[in-house]
């Protein structure tokens, strides 16, 4: 009886203590924290607030809870005219914490100047953070970060797809802009990659479910958005993207090589739509010489050979180029960061072994968000910090954000568009960027609220500091732009 007792007892301590030390999110929490910076070389004190704040069910439930970080300038006491950022990342399935420490943030990682980790791992002060003009909030969606599912009952897809991600994210925001007293303040959502699916079909769901109306989106390296492409359209806009790199790689021929890459972009653009998308439309209706002639222009603006580009009917896919640019050279090109070259086991094969630019940046962003979310925003967890979380499967089906996003913008005369594109970007390249805001305006009548900007970076131009400095200016002229003036009424004269 004795042994039976003690047993038992002994098992009620190992269940006891494995309570006590179960990994689980708090559904609400917060932990605030003061700091001081300089930004454009003025002092900017704020205030730092990491926590969690519940997605509900119907019945008012909690089925889940996101992880934040919040920064507020603190010197400023009337937050009716001061603007509020709401940044989102991508993946699906990617934290917030790749513009949070790297872009617009008041504290970003310790890497080169063109974007390459260095060791010892940490972050340091950005003095281009846009924190001087916008509060900013980071949000982890469910399961990214420090975000987790609490009511495991609850179906997976309630949050892992496009348009169920928009709507309870859309509810999570309703809820936190409530909560701190923002609804007067000026919004602006920001969003980078599949973010920026994500924030064109939140400032349409906040719009028209929530009355949440908003004075700016920020498209960070823009996915399609569910605007139609394909075949002929699709391949044809990856040619400027082609250029560019080559350019950089210096691949091109001499005649272009010597020519700056702002003068040789238009001259590729311009055949990619006037000659090379109607060859690629006549397919077999080409003649020889018809199809030779342009595998030559091709060549000649894409560094590859032509025989390569005949072999694939002019229809050169990105997985092959970036295996090819460099082929003869033992190399491969990064697909999110064009300048980032990469070694695989054989030269053989029409694609990379992996994308040298994403493994540069996983092993210099995990360790300095670990370094930084425990010493400075002082947040204590066991949960491990997912840089790509468990999403999947997700259902793409209905995606129509890019239109919404344009609704919303008719619906909005206050609402503008700022597109930032890196040219070395092979993921979501620049070209087809254009082509998404060509077909969201189809009219033309949005032109003085959609605007694009490039840089000679990649998928992530922040990471280069040449870029990090005139893409946050960019954004705080496309703020200062977007300000509504008191009392100006919201129509079209």
């Amino acid at each position: 009886m004795r042994k039976l007792v003690l047993s038992c007892l002994l098992m009620f301590c190992i269940s006891f203590t494995w309570a006590q030390t179960e990994r689980h999110i708090e559904i609400e929490s917060k932990v605030e924290s003061t700091h001081e910076t300089t930004i454009k070389g003025k002092k900017v004190p704020y205030k730092a607030t990491a926590g969690t704040q519940p997605v509900w069910n119907e019945k008012g439930e909690p089925i889940a809870s996101l992880f934040y970080t919040y920064y507020e300038r603190t010197d400023i006491s009337d937050k009716t005219t001061r603007p509020l950022v709401i940044s989102f990342n991508g993946g699906p399935g990617s934290a917030s914490i790749w513009m949070h420490l790297a872009y617009t943030g008041p504290v970003i990682l310790k890497i080169d100047d063109e974007g390459y980790p260095i060791q010892p791992y940490g972050t340091k002060s950005n003095p281009n953070s846009i924190l001087d003009v916008a509060d900013i909030v980071y949000v982890d969606p469910v399961n990214t970060g420090y975000s987790r599912i609490v009511d495991l009952e609850t179906p997976r897809s309630t949050f892992f797809g496009i348009n169920s991600d928009i709507k309870y994210l859309a509810d999570w925001v309703n809820t936190f802009v409530t909560r701190q007293g923002r609804w007067a303040s000026p919004k602006y959502l920001i969003g980078e990659s599949y973010g920026t699916t994500r924030v064109a079909g939140l400032v349409s769901q906040l719009q028209n479910s929530h009355w949440m109306y908003f004075n700016g989106v920020i498209l960070v390296s823009p996915t399609d958005m569910g605007i139609e492409r394909g075949g002929p359209v699709k391949m044809a806009n990856y040619l400027p993207y082609y250029a560019a790199t080559a350019w950089y790689h210096k691949a091109l021929d001499s005649d272009l090589q010597s020519k700056d890459l702002d003068d040789i972009l238009p001259e590729v653009e311009a055949f990619a739509i006037d000659e090379l998308l109607p060859a690629m439309v006549k397919g077999g209706k080409l003649t020889a010489s018809e199809r030779d002639a342009i595998a030559t222009k091709m060549a000649h603006y894409s560094g590859l050979s032509k025989k390569v580009i005949l072999e694939h009917n002019l229809m050169v896919p990105t997985n092959f180029f970036w295996k090819e640019l460099l082929r003869d050279q033992g190399m491969t090109i990064g697909r999110l960061d064009s300048r980032y070259k990469g070694i695989d086991r054989a030269g053989t094969g029409s694609r990379p072994d992996f994308d040298p630019a994403l493994t540069a940046w996983n092993h210099a962003f995990a360790p300095a968000f670990n370094i930084y979310a425990k010493e400075t925003l002082k947040y204590n967890t066991d949960l491990t910090y997912n840089l790509f979380g468990p999403v999947h499967p997700w259902d793409r089906s209905n995606e129509n954000t890019g239109y919404d996003l344009a609704t919303a913008m008719r619906q909005n005369p206050y609402l503008h568009v700022m597109v930032q594109s890196g040219l070395y970007d092979g993921g979501t390249d620049f070209f087809n960027a254009k082509y998404s805001m060509w077909q969201m305006d189809p009219t033309g009548e949005l032109a003085d609220r959609l605007s694009w900007i490039g840089y000679r970076s990649g998928h992530m131009m922040y990471l280069r500091a040449e870029d990090l400095e005139t893409s946050n200016e960019d954004i705080r002229q496309f703020i200062e732009k977007s300000k509504v003036a008191p009392n100006m009424p919201a129509k079209y004269e």
